[in-house]
């Protein structure tokens, strides 16, 4: 939900001195367009809930109602999709509990409190994370493809050693050293020999 805002340059007075020529400042508030009336309202909540104007409209005055006399009592109330009301005032402040009355109240107001809403990342902003937790990914799967790659290694296996070169002891002590340190190391890695 956004929302509207203009900039309007005020003269600011710190004090209530006549002579005192104030700051000139950019104060921001909300660009209204118009009023609506209650009956445009209702128009509108009807067509987008598909019932009917007149059932509308007594939902509209009965949740008024109960608004009423609920934040009268002193509740807040909760108003859907926005947050929620209550009544306030102010007053000015006396010395003594015996001289309160109401002609101390000197403006009355209603309180509203918004909802939290979660902030949204803008379009941009996602899509550029998504694409980096992709690029994160397809890096870790490549990485698992390679460790597996490396425990699937073939075992270099060695030619066929001619019978005269195999008696002797060196060259068959060396093959089976060589045999043995690979299979050693598959089995290591979690593979079977």
């Amino acid at each position: 939900m956004a929302l509207k805002v203009k900039a309007v340059e005020r003269n600011i007075k710190f004090t209530k001195d006549e002579n005192d020529p104030g700051v000139w400042r950019y104060v921001m508030q909300p660009d209204l367009y118009i009023a609506l009336n209650q009956a445009k309202v209702i128009r509108e909540a009807a067509l987008r809930s598909g019932v009917s104007q007149g059932v509308m409209k007594a939902c509209w005055d009965a949740a008024g109602e109960v608004i009423k006399a609920w934040a009268t009592e002193g509740h807040s109330v909760a108003l859907p999709g926005l947050g929620s009301m209550r009544f306030g005032l102010r007053a000015k402040s006396v010395e003594k509990v015996e001289d309160v009355k109401t002609s101390l109240i000197s403006t009355r107001r209603i309180i509203f409190t918004p909802t939290q809403v979660p902030l949204r990342i803008p379009k941009t902003q996602r899509a550029q994370r998504e694409q980096r937790t992709q690029r994160m990914e397809v890096r870790r799967v490549r990485a698992a493809a390679r460790a597996v790659s490396r425990v699937a290694e073939p075992i270099p296996v060695a030619a066929p050693i001619p019978e005269a070169v195999a008696t002797t002891p060196v060259v068959a002590t060396t093959v089976a050293t060589t045999v043995t340190m690979a299979s050693t190391r598959i089995n290591q890695k979690g593979g079977d020999v």
